[in-house]
């Protein structure tokens, strides 16, 4: 499929645009078995903190003891009876991953950072009308569910919208730019119809006063 039929003629893949590193593949489902992983494990905090009524801080430092008091034991008893010691995994993360995230996190901060200042300067009337209508929109969201569910859910969205779209992006271009002539024919119809009327009949108005 050429760029033109590609929704807003961009010219980059999905991949592409969502950073082309190891982000774009977790999002994409290129490492199936770590973006599984984060769903289930995100999954499994928040039925707990649903049904269990604990806050993250809580739950957390509930967790982190109990595994430090585990740990802590097992060292102990494992010295004492000459067994060998808890088998740690190296936990490490690598340097390519972190410039990657404080890359991807640099960008995103920047241009909110200038999204807000064009909006503070009064610069783009259209992008504050953007942008005060999502924050509405989130309000009326917010105001519906709370903090965990809403970030689930959005975290759940990332992580299968896009890797829906790569793999039907053929089929929802299409359809999508189909129904977007549609609309542009039906919105020249009615400015045709009614729009021109109105203006042709001012205008006389105008002629005879």
């Amino acid at each position: 499929m050429g760029s033109s039929h590609r929704l807003f003629n961009r010219q980059r893949t999905l991949h592409q645009i969502l950073g082309g590193g190891q982000v774009a593949d977790l999002i994409l489902w290129r490492r199936k078995n770590l973006t599984v992983g984060i769903l289930l494990v995100t999954l499994a905090a928040w039925i707990v903190f649903e049904r269990s009524g604990y806050t993250l801080l809580s739950l957390v430092s509930n967790v982190l003891l109990l595994l430090i008091v585990i740990l802590f034991l097992w060292a102990k008893s494992a010295a004492i009876l000459n067994r060998p010691a808890p088998p740690l995994p190296q936990l490490h993360l690598s340097e390519e991953i972190a410039n990657e995230m404080t890359t991807f996190i640099r960008t995103r901060v920047n241009d909110l950072l200038s999204v807000s200042q064009d909006i503070a300067l009064g610069k783009d009337s259209r992008l504050f009308l953007k942008v005060a209508a999502y924050l509405w929109l989130i309000s009326i969201v917010g105001g519906l569910t709370d903090f965990l569910t809403l970030a689930y859910t959005s975290l759940f969205i990332v992580l299968t919208v896009p890797a829906l779209y790569e793999r039907y992006e053929d089929y929802i271009d299409r359809y999508v730019l189909k129904g977007y002539n549609k609309l542009c024919l039906f919105y020249v119809k009615i400015n045709e119809t009614y729009v021109s009327r109105v203006q042709n009949w001012i205008l006389e108005k105008k002629k005879l006063n």
